[in-house]
């Protein structure tokens, strides 16, 4: 049994195929799903929120897209134990909904940054991170302007203190607190991240390190048929 996936699409994005590409590099099969959806296809394993500029990022990045019909369904979903995997714009949209804490504000810098960055591997106990070890470097690209993770200290101090830091920043781009790039929800079922794992899950595109992150997430059609 093959992972089953859905990718949310709203006006704006421009990942969304990068991300049903890679999805598919791992054997998934992927149903593109448009941002006035009301429900879900039915037996998805994973729900993917990708990378763009949803809405032109107007009033704040993510906010509107949040407010999409679709956002409903997944919040349901991932209320119910579904897995969702939040990308660039995809994490603030999945903040901006409620399914994440924190905020994403401006670069430090106040300039759009786009490189790749080394990451550490923050936790390896995820359905996300499982492909990973812990402490190990990857490298995925980044490309932003709002990624500046920020939450207050009660919650900076849960998110570590419940290994819940999923990836951090070797050299912080955009001033994250605590140099935080991806973050885990409470049941570790949603991660969402500012890095690109799929502009890093072919050869061709210079870097593999993304593909053991779609690659461990197959495991979970396993999990469903068991």
């Amino acid at each position: 049994m093959s992972l089953r996936a859905g990718v949310i699409v709203f006006p704006g994005s421009n990942c969304d195929r990068d991300l049903a590409v890679a999805l598919r590099g791992a054997g998934a099969g992927v149903t593109m799903v448009w941002h006035k959806e009301t429900s879900l296809p039915a037996g998805l394993d994973l729900v993917a929120v990708p990378g763009g500029f949803s809405f032109g990022d107007y009033l704040r990045c993510g906010a509107i897209a949040a407010r999409s019909p679709v956002m409903r369904a997944v919040a349901g979903f991932a209320d119910a134990g579904g897995h969702v995997l939040g990308v660039c714009n995809g994490f603030q949209v999945l903040i901006e909904a409620g399914l994440l804490p924190g905020a994403l504000m401006r670069n430090a810098g106040l300039r759009f940054v786009c490189a790749t960055s080394a990451l550490e591997v923050a936790t390896a106990d995820s359905a996300f991170t499982r492909a990973y070890r812990k402490g190990e470097t990857v490298r995925f690209p980044i490309a932003h302007h709002d990624g500046n993770y920020l939450a207050d200290p009660a919650t900076l101090a849960r998110l570590e203190g419940e290994d819940r830091v999923a990836f951090r920043y070797a050299e912080n781009p955009n001033g994250s607190a605590d140099s935080i790039a991806g973050i885990l929800s409470p049941n570790r079922r949603v991660l969402g991240l500012m890095p690109h794992p799929e502009r890093a899950a072919d050869p061709a595109q210079g870097g593999t390190d993304g593909a053991r992150l779609f690659a461990g997430l197959g495991a979970l059609a396993a999990l469903a048929g068991a």
